[in-house]
């Protein structure tokens, strides 16, 4: 089954356009502001195009220069944007929400790179593959019958009297 794609209200030829400008614009800025669905479709195809720069060979680079628009940003896209993620395994860009347009009411967002200078949100480093987040609850030392006798921390009230 294909993936789903959003049209955006757009046919092919000018929403593949759309993103090819788009795209070329946040590998020229790092950071653009667009409504959230053109945010989260551009986070796919800015993606692919990270993995073709680290790909690095002469291939990738015909496939990225196809949809890339200046020969300048394909030049970042593999001699800057690149290395920096060489690391990483994925999600090179951040999606966030910032309100409404005033004119229509559309969701706005801001796509940007992770680990640029001048960043939104600091980027968490990346985890080791097979390592999975853990909630303090989950991460507890105690064994199943220990929990399950534990007296849970005092709280308000309780916490003054038992301080006393």
């Amino acid at each position: 089954m294909a993936p789903t794609l959003r049209k955006l209200g757009r046919k092919w030829q000018h929403r593949q356009a759309m993103l090819r400008t788009m795209a070329t614009q946040l590998i020229q800025h790092e950071r653009i502001r667009t409504t959230l669905p053109k945010a989260k479709e551009l986070r796919r195809v800015v993606d692919k195009l990270v993995t073709l720069g680290k790909r690095g060979d002469e291939t990738s680079r015909r496939s990225a220069a196809a949809f890339v628009r200046t020969p300048t940003e394909l030049e970042k896209l593999f001699g800057d944007l690149a290395p920096r993620f060489d690391e990483r395994q994925g999600g090179y860009t951040r999606v966030l929400r910032c309100g409404w347009r005033k004119g229509d009411a559309a969701p706005m967002a801001m796509i940007e790179f992770v680990g640029r200078a001048g960043e939104a949100r600091a980027a968490r480093p990346p985890a080791p593959m097979g390592a999975r987040a853990h909630s303090s609850a989950m991460a507890s030392t105690l064994s199943p019958s220990e929990a399950a006798t534990a007296k849970p921390a005092p709280s308000g009230e309780d916490a003054a009297d038992e301080r006393a």
